[in-house]
């Protein structure tokens, strides 16, 4: 029997997000900062506060024509685990609804308010909060920690991130991700896909006063073949695509139903198949 693992656009093992809180007038600095580096970085809004941050050009000029994305921070930054559903329905949907007049566009991700999931107050669930995500059309949903092991997340509505970018280890974490070998030359089984996704505030720099600190992150990370830069949504979408290949019954062709170009790992073998192509393996 084959190893089939999924391999990221350009057939690439290794994938880097960002995703940034708050929407703070810092973001403008920070979006730059990835440009400069040709980073992809998910930036949080909370709508109450975004009207003091940006206008609807400065949106535009500054995060969706670069390609970073906009998602739901909440209208009011309220946490998810401790109102009540109803509560938390309204705190997204009406930032979802603000930002997608901003943004002229779709907003499908989010990163939890506050302590989010983490704490459960008022007798709530996650299975509570995450039902009603799911129904006001929230693909995914970020929360904080720490999970070193750059795995693809089994929920993403509780895509837990590698590291805040303050975390003491956070360089110790991007050499350990660069020098990841996913190659033909290792055991069949460990050639899994991995994801380093890195998070915070921008606002953290100015208080901090060490800009430098993501422009050093940055600089270590950029420019590499082996990885795919990708937004939050760009990675979701992709993995969900992924996940709809259709296989014949022994396994040895394979039907791409979705709009995207999907690379596969098959025994150390790079294939792609192009949106309705039909391959074998």
């Amino acid at each position: 029997m084959d190893y089939v693992f999924m391999r990221y656009p350009g057939g690439k093992a290794k994938a880097l997000t960002f995703s940034y809180d708050d929407g703070s007038v810092q973001d403008k600095r920070l979006a730059e900062i990835f440009d400069k580096y040709g980073m992809k970085s998910t930036f949080n809004f909370v709508s109450e506060r975004m009207k003091d941050s940006f206008t609807k050009e400065q949106i535009h000029e500054y995060f969706l024509s670069k390609g970073h994305e906009i998602a739901v921070h909440g209208a009011f930054h309220r946490a998810n685990g401790n109102i009540r559903p109803i509560e938390g329905i309204r705190d997204v949907l009406e930032c979802r609804l603000e930002l997608e007049e901003k943004c002229d566009s779709i907003i499908r991700g989010m990163a939890y308010p506050d302590s989010g999931i983490e704490q459960m107050g008022n007798f709530g669930t996650y299975e509570m909060i995450k039902q009603y995500l799911i129904e006001l059309d929230i693909a995914y949903a970020r929360t904080t920690g720490d999970d070193n092991s750059f795995m693809i997340p089994a929920d993403f509505h509780a895509w837990v991130p590698t590291a805040h970018h303050d975390n003491p280890r956070i360089m110790e974490y991007i050499d350990q991700f660069l020098k990841l070998d996913i190659s033909t030359r290792v055991y069949h089984a460990r050639r899994i896909p991995r994801l380093m996704y890195i998070w915070g505030h921008s606002s953290e720099f100015d208080d901090n006063g060490n800009w430098e600190h993501i422009e050093e992150i940055c600089e270590k990370l950029a420019n590499n073949d082996e990885i795919w830069y990708a937004t939050n949504i760009e990675i979701y979408d992709y993995i969900q695509a992924y996940k709809s290949l259709r296989y014949s019954a022994d396994g040895s062709k394979v039907y791409n139903p979705t709009l995207f170009t999907i690379w596969l790992d098959v025994n150390g073998s790079l294939y792609s198949i192009n949106p309705g192509e039909t391959i074998r393996i």
